[in-house]
């Protein structure tokens, strides 16, 4: 599934589109998707006016004058494609050719800029696992919503809230952060890189970095560093194009070009003087790459 990153980078694509633009057609291709779409759901939408495009966590959140909160979740192959009037599709690089059938296209939204320009943003999902449901209140009491966990951009995590987060857990660090009431939005790739920058190893016991010794706190801000830098770097990047993900314009990310560990079973450690190798193990599932020699 797409991670923070690409989220966040799918959002940025259509905010300057959707943002303070008015849905003049709604259009629900079929009855629903992961879940059904919601009562009157292009009635609802239509003739609006899109105050603000968020994100919380994994999730896409935009909200609506006089109107409940759209929260998106684009799943395992679910996209955005922005098409312009008299333009056709924005251009972009495929690492993996994204779907172009239209029986895949199972959401239209037809769109008027303040400045009078027209646009469809078109959701495409051809797995269906992707939704749009409302949120009536504030979003954050929508149960997709409620009892996430921190998000791990800007400083607010830092070293001595994320031990408090991880005291007493006896799971491995990788599950304990892949929790999304521990911390919102972290997936699979990117705790991966954390705990290599950090140092860390995904088996050690979450619980093992609450302690009050300096080293222990050390380790804990240094993962805490590792968790804000690599979501931040990837978000610089432009997200990471994986299988089916490619950003809201049709283009390529490049952080996967940038990853340390991830995918990269028995390549050379590139943690400068580490003499180790990256190893591949499976954790409830998931792959997991690290280094034994350099990840304690």
């Amino acid at each position: 599934m797409p991670e923070l990153p690409e989220v966040e980078t799918v959002r940025r694509g259509l905010q300057p589109v959707l943002e303070g633009a008015r849905l003049v057609k709604v259009e629900a291709r079929r009855p629903d998707l992961r879940f059904p779409f919601p009562e009157r759901f292009s009635e609802r939408l239509t003739g609006k006016i899109v105050t603000a495009l968020g994100r919380r966590a994994k999730y896409l959140t935009m909200h609506i004058e006089d109107g409940p909160v759209l929260i998106c979740h684009l799943g395992m192959s679910g996209s955005f494609r922005i098409e312009t009037a008299g333009s056709g599709d924005i251009p972009g690089s495929f690492h993996h050719e994204r779907s172009k059938n239209g029986a895949h296209d199972h959401v239209v939204f037809d769109v008027h800029s303040p400045k009078g320009e027209r646009s469809r943003v078109i959701f495409n999902d051809p797995r269906r696992f992707g939704f749009m449901l409302f949120a009536e209140g504030a979003p954050d009491t929508h149960p997709m919503l409620a009892g996430l966990g921190i998000e791990p951009t800007g400083n607010a995590l830092d070293g001595p809230l994320l031990a408090s987060l991880l005291e007493g857990r006896r799971s491995p660090l990788k599950a304990a952060l892949l929790d999304q009431r521990v911390i919102a939005g972290l997936g699979n790739i990117y705790v991966s890189e954390a705990l290599w920058r950090a140092g860390l190893s995904p088996l050690r016991a979450a619980g093992t970095l609450a302690g009050s010794g300096k080293k222990t706190k050390e380790q804990c801000e240094r993962l805490a560093e590792a968790i804000r830098s690599v979501i931040a770097d990837a978000i610089a990047a432009g997200g990471s194009s994986l299988r089916d993900y490619v950003q809201a314009d049709g283009s390529l990310g490049y952080f996967q070009h940038s990853f340390a560990v991830y995918d990269r079973e028995g390549e050379p450690c590139p943690k400068p003087g580490c003499s180790g190798h990256i190893k591949r193990i499976v954790q409830s599932g998931r792959s997991t790459f690290y280094c034994r020699t350099c990840q304690r």
